[in-house]
């Protein structure tokens, strides 16, 4: 079972049908053999996909943005710590996610709104469970405070 870490359940979301816009950033190396894990189905207006050739691409202001984008929450998919084909992408990937969770509880957006997995490109199974379990995780969330803030027309 892959190294979990991140997102536990919130407080359960006011409107029943609620169905959070997600953002899911992955490594292609944590998810290389997922053949089963069809992830171009998952990917619809709520939910995007975004693929990294190593979490350590994933910058601080690529999370930020993706809120800033309309999303309710944020899941990153990284490999095992250890097994990086970059050495330490995924530590760096770990550290900058938790600086943005601090971030985000800071300005009151709830920083249980990112989450961040280690996954096994082997396990598959695993793997779709996890983004299932961080889907329903979000939902109980509820919308995004952002997205109730209203941006004036310029």
């Amino acid at each position: 079972m892959p190294h979990l870490i991140g997102a536990k359940g919130g407080d359960k979301g006011m409107d029943s049908s609620f169905k959070p816009v997600t953002t899911l950033f992955h490594c292609i190396n944590a998810l290389s053999g997922a053949t089963s894990l069809d992830l171009s189905a998952w990917d619809s207006p709520e939910r995007r996909v975004i693929k990294l050739p190593c979490s350590a691409m994933l910058r601080d202001v690529h999370l930020l943005r993706a809120f800033e984008a309309g999303s309710d929450a944020v899941v990153v998919l990284t490999c095992p710590e250890g097994q990086c084909e970059n050495v330490s992408g995924n530590a760096r990937a770990k550290k900058r996610v938790e600086r943005v969770k601090k971030l985000l509880d800071d300005i009151r957006l709830d920083g249980r709104r990112l989450a961040l997995f280690s996954v096994s490109p082997e396990d598959e199974d695993a793997s779709a469970q996890i983004i299932r379990k961080a889907l329903s995780d979000m939902e109980d969330l509820g919308p995004s405070p952002a997205r109730r803030v209203a941006v004036p027309r310029l």
